[in-house]
């Protein structure tokens, strides 16, 4: 008997491990394996968990329907894992153990702790690739990882290019429909939006049809305005794996032909190549799951610590209208624009001059696509610290960010209600007077005289002896 063992791909179509465990025989089941002490280690959101119990229910929904039974397994951390599967499969005859490849440290070593143990007592397992397009890390003609993206993307692109992508249909059903059991509770249910990112497997590739069709061609232009609905809000599913990253890509290669547009020329299929670059990376440096910083030499920087102004921050009282925007909008839904987590992330690391560990940890709690390979990569790139990161002496100015891609204010508006009856000017920045009149707090800093702080900060640390 086959066993599909389910992590971050909760999906029939597209999965390698099931589709295989079913083509090689009709007697297959199937787990999944909670262990909330290694989330919370994670330090994954409750609205993340959320959404993956909403999605582990619509899944094993749908495995009954192939004639598949689905268990739920409790354990606390991955170091419970490789006895609690060996067990498992001991009890229910289990020969052969598929499961989609991970990439974290932590989920390489438990992975290579159960294959050890499960060989060890006569059980196969196979292990496949799901969530890379292309299916192993790229290194360049010295044989190193790639430090730097765009060489990585071209190199990637070329590979892409020459070898279509191909996606699996879902899997034949082995069997008769069963009766579908019901999936313990965990996570945040009161937090999680159900009516912006449904746990339906067919909902979600409905919502990613609807963007490519719709939205994606003029994505390039729209991403960075966080007033209107113009990125794919893709992320919740891939990071869960109730979307595969290789249909998202067929998708986008499929419409653009139709078009007879080229899919390489595509914004959003470059978007996808940095979520696959940020992988690469931490493939070939484990040290970024140690929480190192990338480059090594910014261990020497030192960072501030107020209290009050990490709070004011989190709570979307910074003075600082697009940044509170922002963090309102990750309060309320679990999910942040894009362009606004650059901004947020950038604020908190170059003007207020705070550990990117902190902020990093703070979205990870709190994003329902917290996603550690993507998080990571993205908050150093804010802070320089990481590969390929923004220059040190780059420092966005917040409130010229805000008119930029806010101009009229409708994000502010919405996100910061007690602002809605400033003019378009002043609701970037607001005067004192409106500040106390509208019960806005004045600015946490001034922007100012924090450029030239972190200016002088980096220079001081970085500077060479």
């Amino acid at each position: 008997m086959n066993l599909v063992w389910f992590r971050n791909d909760l999906r029939l179509d597209d999965n390698p491990a099931l589709y295989k465990a079913c083509q090689q025989s009709d007697s297959v089941k199937a787990v999944f394996i909670a262990t909330p002490a290694q989330w919370s280690s994670h330090h994954d959101a409750p609205v993340k968990l959320a959404l993956m119990h909403a999605a582990l229910q619509n899944l094993a929904g749908n495995l009954a329907q192939l004639g598949i039974t689905f268990d739920l397994l409790e354990a606390e951390t991955f170091d419970d894992c490789p006895q609690l599967l060996e067990v498992f499969c001991n009890h229910h005859g289990i020969t052969r153990v598929w499961f989609n490849r991970e990439y974290p440290l932590n989920e390489i070593k438990r992975d290579q702790q159960v294959i050890h143990l499960l060989q060890k007592s006569g059980i196969e397992t196979f292990s496949q690739t799901s969530d890379l397009i292309v299916p192993e890390p790229l290194s360049n003609q010295q044989g190193e990882y790639y430090k730097v993206f765009t060489p990585w993307y071209k190199a990637w692109m070329k590979q892409v290019s020459s070898s279509p992508v191909r996606v699996l249909s879902s899997p034949k059903a082995v069997g008769p429909a069963l009766k579908v059991k019901p999936i313990p509770i965990f996570g945040d249910q009161s937090a999680y939006r159900r009516d912006l990112w449904p746990a339906d497997e067919e909902k979600a590739q409905q919502m990613l049809m609807d963007f490519i069709q719709k939205r994606s061609d003029h994505y390039d232009e729209h991403r960075d305005i966080p007033s209107i609905n113009g990125t794919s809000t893709a992320s919740p599913y891939l990071a869960t794996g109730i979307l595969s990253v290789r249909r998202c890509l067929f998708e986008i290669q499929q419409h653009c032909d139709l078009k007879g547009a080229d899919w390489r020329e595509n914004a959003w299929a470059r978007e996808l190549g940095w979520r696959e670059f940020y992988r690469n990376l931490i493939i070939g440096f484990p040290k970024l799951s140690r929480g190192e910083p990338f480059k090594a030499e910014t261990q020497a920087i030192v960072w501030e610590y107020d209290q009050s102004q990490i709070n004011a921050w989190k709570n979307g009282l910074t003075g600082y209208p697009i940044i509170d925007a922002a963090m309102r909008q990750l309060q309320r839904t679990g999910w942040m624009h894009n362009r606004l987590r650059m901004l947020s992330a950038s604020f908190f690391n170059k003007l207020m001059l705070h550990d990117w560990h902190i902020g990093e940890t703070y979205f990870m709690e709190n994003l329902i696509d917290g996603d550690f390979a993507s998080n990571n990569g993205g908050w150093q790139w804010s802070a320089s610290t990481g590969c390929d990161a923004s220059p040190w002496f780059r420092i966005f100015n917040p409130t010229r960010q805000s008119e930029k891609f806010d101009p009229e204010g409708t994000f502010i508006r919405k996100m910061v209600p007690e602002l809605s009856s400033l003019d378009n000017r002043h609701i970037h920045d607001p005067t004192p007077d409106q500040r106390e009149r509208l019960a806005y707090p004045l600015p946490v800093l001034d922007y100012k005289s924090a450029r030239e702080r972190v200016l002088d900060r980096f220079k001081t640390c970085l500077k060479p002896g």
